[in-house]
C-alpha cells in the first residue's frame, strides 16, 4: 500500500501532504522502511508494463 492513501488519525489530512508532525514522522517512516512506498500505482503498471516489453523483445530477438 502506498502511504499516499492514508489519512493521518491526528489532523484527518493525508499523510503524504506532511500537515503536523504526527503526518510528517509517519511519511518519513513508511519511506524508511519501503523506498517502493513512494511509487504511485500509476508509476508500477508503467513499470510492469517497460518490463513486459523488455521481455518480449528479448523473446524475439531470441527466435530470430
Amino acid at each position: 500500500m502506498t502511504y499516499d492513501r492514508l489519512v493521518c488519525a491526528s489532523c484527518a489530512a493525508p499523510v503524504s501532504e506532511g500537515r503536523c508532525p504526527v503526518c510528517r514522522a509517519n511519511r518519513q517512516r513508511l519511506q524508511q522502511e519501503n523506498p517502493l512506498a513512494a511509487l504511485t500505482p500509476v508509476a508500477l503498471i508503467a513499470l510492469l508494463v517497460v518490463l513486459v516489453a523488455a521481455v518480449a523483445l528479448l523473446a524475439a530477438h531470441q527466435t530470430a
